[in-house]
């Protein structure tokens, strides 16, 4: 049966806003994303109600940032699908979609996930770009700054988002900064991101001169400048940053964009998103040494550090999961 889709066209951002705005498009690019979601296509391939809605669309994250579905490939049914290729009669015992979905999460089959793709057009500080893109499993286009300026964007922290360094973790948050200690941070933050700017608008300027090359004149702008990108990822390796990123240990400006990306996730393929809930956000891998604690907790015996045969870090972070 013939299905509507919306076309998948190219989209590219083009200048943003007054500087001080927290709009992350215009009204114009908000016209063009519209215009897009209201042309429709016949196709015979599968698709998503799901992810139809979200075609285009775009979720703000943090201040400046968004993200935004481009095209996609494959669904629940598609898993199913090349698992059943894949394993042939070794699946008759799973009933249903759903059950044979768990089954492979649960088991770590991962090939059949991988039949689904999912392209993101993401708007996003340098510095969480840099972590971004340390999964390396995944196609990425990103915006030029060889070729084009950048625009003066930069991500300010909310109150709220600024945090002493951890006095446990050496790459992790502490208390909030409060009172002039965060008054002055903010201000330090927003004064040298606009003096960088200022200096790279001098630089590239021709008027008379020859302005420095584009490619040079980056150099001095900050991490917290917004780039853009294209990203394209098979959706085993999505739920692989997905785990990581989505995680309460992920830092947060990381994790905001990774939580945007779970909602649109869990309409796209919504029994795959459901099992990767239970058996990976949510659930946790033990050592043979927890395990056998466990074991020993059930019998009624009282497990302690001592007895347990952990290091202390490995003792704090099992007794983090039982509470």
């Amino acid at each position: 049966m013939l299905r509507f889709i919306l076309l998948s066209a190219q989209y590219m951002v083009s200048k943003i806003v007054e500087k001080d705005s927290k709009m992350p498009v215009t009204p114009e690019q908000q016209a063009d994303v519209d215009a897009l979601r209201s042309e429709q296509n016949l196709t015979l391939r599968a698709v998503s109600s799901g992810m139809e809605n979200h075609l285009y669309k775009i979720y703000p994250v943090l201040d400046h940032g968004f993200i935004r579905v481009i095209d996609y490939m494959g669904d629940d049914a598609a898993i199913c699908q090349a698992a059943r290729v894949s394993y042939g009669r070794g699946t008759k015992s799973v009933q249903n979609d759903e059950g044979l979905i768990r089954y492979l999460m649960r088991h770590w089959h991962s090939t059949p996930f991988e039949m689904c793709e999912l392209k993101l057009h993401v708007k996003l500080p340098v510095f969480v770009a840099r972590q971004w893109i340390r999964h390396r499993t995944a196609n990425v286009n990103e915006y030029s700054a060889r070729y084009s300026i950048l625009d003066r964007e930069f991500y300010i922290p909310e109150p709220e988002a600024l945090a002493a360094q951890s006095v446990v973790n050496n790459q992790g948050r502490g208390e909030v900064l409060t009172g002039q200690e965060a008054e002055m941070v903010l201000r330090l933050l927003k004064d040298d991101s606009s003096q960088a700017y200022d200096h790279y608008e001098q630089m590239i300027s021709q008027e008379g001169q020859k302005g420095l090359a584009r490619e040079l004149a980056r150099m001095n702008l900050p991490a917290n400048i917004y780039t853009q990108w294209y990203w394209k990822v098979d959706l085993h390796n999505l739920l692989h940053f997905l785990r990581l990123r989505a995680d309460a240990h992920a830092q947060y400006e990381i994790r905001v964009y990774a939580d945007e990306i779970c909602k649109v996730v869990s309409d796209w393929v919504p029994f795959a998103y459901t099992a990767f809930e239970d058996y990976r956000l949510g659930g946790a891998t033990l050592s043979s040494k927890a395990l056998d604690c466990v074991k020993r907790m059930i019998k009624g015996e009282s497990v302690t550090k001592e007895t347990s045969g952990m290091s202390p870090g490995e003792w704090r972070e099992f007794s983090a999961l039982l509470d």
